[in-house]
């Protein structure tokens, strides 16, 4: 694994270090990679949303084919 290394303001520190004191990560590095992964995650949820944005209308209307992915009897998924 790599290293780096960063500067934060003294709160920003001790709200990081409150975090792994607290219990719910082990290292101040565990509570960034899950920040990173987080962030992570959001862009690319993000870029999916655009694409999908940006790809054409479907043909068929979108509520008849919600219904038809639920089924004839038009129970909710």
């Amino acid at each position: 694994m790599s290293t780096m290394n960063i500067s934060l303001p003294e709160s920003m520190k001790q709200y990081v270090e409150q975090r792994t004191v607290d219990g719910e990560y082990s290292t101040a590095s565990e509570y960034i990679r899950e920040l990173i992964r987080s962030d992570h995650d959001k862009h690319a949820l993000r870029a999916k949303i655009f694409q999908g944005m940006e790809s054409p209308m479907l043909a068929e209307d979108t509520f008849d084919y919600l219904r038809t992915l639920r089924g004839a009897t038009g129970e909710r998924a």
